[in-house]
């Protein structure tokens, strides 16, 4: 930090606080008005011509102050509610107004009246506030204000800067016409456009450095600050069409967020990740060693799905980079999906369904079964396996399960020892096993000849697990009676034209790998996954990360935070705390753990500490990636 002495320069209105006072005043004024959403619309015309300089600040405040109809007994609700207004990033540095009060100034065109109540709490006194006075009538009525204020005139913040004669830089904090006119006139050395809860194009274009957040005029000057790095600068890229609520949830948390409505290739992912900090994909990206070691920023994959194939985990792992899925979000809408195609595919419902399609009229009970009292054979008991034996055993179904882990049964489900037992007394056999590559043609001729004659089978798990020539040859055989496939071996990167050998066979359900892609599954999806990478960059968590140890961190309180991902070697916790120890500092907290191949420490710290102590730990043999959350 500079050692020249520095002034720092703050308007009120929608810069100290969320909101223009004035506005607020009148929804207080004209609560019982009959016409009060006319006259409130008219003031707030009234302000931004002269925050936009569109007309004389001095015109301005006469005509908005005729139409509130204002008393003195109004101003303590006002303050009340511009208590509850101040704007967020303000509040969380309150700090830095503690620390530099001797420095701060606030300069409005608003009012002290209800100005300095307000910034007393951030440690400014009234002597260091430069605002508008009102006038009052004998009954406290508001008639105007004080016209021989420099602040109630036409660029009078400028005249008032002129007249403090501060010594050292002048920086100018604020939102509007009146701020970034100090610089144009040479009495502000820098302005800072402060677009936290308005961004104006005037104020913008004629900012040194646009600041969407207190955080980012602190990080630029290299002062105190609550958080180390400032939200917006930390880039998330959204790819396939995630919900748009994911970027709702993760914009509204500060950072910034650019979604892409397709999934890349490996050169244009590579190109897109070079200043990104956060991938969001679904099922068709493919996230390669090759990307994973270009993408030196990159430090969180988050899958908006449940698999995570497409993703070259260990190589994240490697390189420090945690992935999130999400395992549970979507399984009510795979279990409906399969509870729909077991009834549809044992009433033949799609074959009568294209019969009358082609103009065709076929009444026939003949293969067309009720579902109550037949045997259900699901594969794979996990989260959605076990979902969909309850509601298969409320429709009346047996049902039977296996699985290679040892699951405990749900309800009054069966387990058996043997896949091969499964398959010999199942009416049904529906799959729910996982991506892992060993699952290859699990499922094939072998498995199909165990089947009983004129069994159904269900896909809904992965492409690659069922042996689709074996499956084409159980069809045409009569072997199996019919089939629902919504996942396929190789499916196609974005929307179109697409062929599969069971195309045109006789009850055969087929979509396009859809058994997920319900709205309430993807607002689900678009809700947990980006929870879990907030917890991550914010506080460090990684509780349900898939490739990565799993901490659990309590909330930080008045204290650093660093996090050190390195390699599973020997005694590197015994080295980052011989360099804590070495710079004296006082450790809070610590969380440490591990896998075979990655560790990772977490240490709280008490508020101060030496700067040299971060370069130190980012040395320590093995580091991976070391980050400071303040």
């Amino acid at each position: 930090m500079s050692s020249k002495k520095r002034n720092y320069i703050f308007d009120f209105d929608s810069t100290l606080t969320r909101v223009e006072a004035l506005d607020v005043l009148a929804e207080i004024t004209l609560a019982n008005n009959p016409k009060k959403d006319e006259i409130i619309e008219e003031i707030i015309n009234i302000t931004n011509l002269g925050i936009d300089g569109e007309i004389s600040f001095t015109e301005s405040l006469e005509k908005r102050i005729k139409l509130l109809k204002a008393n003195k007994s109004d101003l303590s609700p006002l303050v009340d509610e511009l208590k509850k207004q101040v704007s967020s990033s303000i509040e969380r540095n309150k700090e830095f107004f503690e620390l530099f009060a001797e420095d701060i100034y606030v300069i409005s065109c608003g009012f002290k009246e209800f100005i300095d109540p307000i910034v007393a709490e951030y440690n400014i006194p009234s002597k260091r506030v430069f605002a508008n006075t009102f006038e009052f009538a004998k009954d406290g009525e508001i008639i105007g204000f004080d016209a021989g204020n420099e602040l109630s005139k036409h660029n009078g913040k400028i005249e008032c800067l002129q007249n403090l004669k501060l010594e050292g830089e002048v920086q100018v904090i604020g939102d509007g016409y009146s701020d970034y006119v100090t610089r144009e006139a040479g009495v502000a050395d820098t302005f800072f456009a402060y677009t936290e809860n308005v961004s104006r194009d005037k104020t913008t274009e004629n900012a040194d450095h646009i600041a969407p957040n207190l955080d980012e005029f602190l990080y630029v000057n290299k002062l105190p600050r609550n958080i180390s790095y400032p939200k917006h600068r930390i880039k998330i890229l959204l790819l396939e069409n995630v919900h748009p609520d994911a970027f709702k949830k993760l914009s509204k948390d500060g950072f910034t967020v650019e979604t892409v409505a397709k999934s890349l290739s490996e050169d244009e992912l590579i190109e897109k990740l070079k200043d990104v900090h956060v991938l969001g994909i679904r099922s068709k990206t493919q996230v390669t060693k090759k990307v994973i070691e270009a993408a030196e920023k990159l430090m969180v994959v988050g899958a908006f799905c449940i698999g995570t194939k497409q993703i070259d985990l260990e190589t994240c792992k490697e390189n420090g980079i945690v992935v999130f899925n999400a395992p549970y979000s979507n399984t009510r809408s795979v279990v409906e999906l399969a509870i729909g195609e077991i009834i549809m595919l044992m009433r033949s419902v799609f074959q009568r369904s294209t019969e009358l399609h082609n103009g065709q009229w076929n009444k026939t009970a003949q293969g067309s079964r009720e579902v109550r009292g037949k045997k259900l054979g699901i594969i794979g008991y996990g989260n959605i396996g076990k979902q969909l034996s309850i509601l298969a055993e409320a429709l009346g179904m047996d049902v039977y399960y296996y699985d290679v882990e040892d699951q405990l049964a749900l309800g009054n489900a069966t387990k058996t020892d043997t896949l091969k037992e499964l398959l010999e007394i199942s009416d049904v056999v529906t799959l729910h096993v996982d991506d892992n590559a060993a699952n290859k043609n699990f499922f094939g001729e072998k498995e199909i000849a165990q089947m009983k004659d004129g069994a159904h089978l269900v896909n809904l798990s992965r492409g690659f697990v069922v042996d689709i020539k074996a499956l084409v040859a159980g069809l045409k055989s009569g072997k199996l009676a019919g089939t629902a496939v919504d996942v396929y071996p190789e499916e196609p990167r974005k929307n179109g034209a697409f062929y599969t050998e069971l195309k045109g066979l006789p009850n055969v359900i087929l979509t396009p790998h859809v058994g997920g892609s319900t709205e309430e599954a993807q607002k689900d999806i678009a809700d947990f996954v980006p929870n879990k990478i907030m917890a991550y960059m914010n506080s460090g968590n990684t509780v349900d990360a898939v490739n990565f140890p799993n901490i659990r961190l309590p909330r930080q309180t008045n204290a650093h935070r660093f996090l050190h991902i390195h390699k599973n070697v020997p005694g590197v916790m015994a080295k980052i705390n011989k360099i804590l120890a070495q710079f004296d500092l006082n450790i809070t907290g610590q969380y440490l753990s591990t896998d075979e191949k990655v560790g990772y420490v977490i240490t709280d710290l008490s508020k101060k500490y030496n700067h040299k102590v971060i370069t130190k730990l980012k040395e320590v043999e093995g580091t991976i990636k070391f980050r400071v959350l303040y």
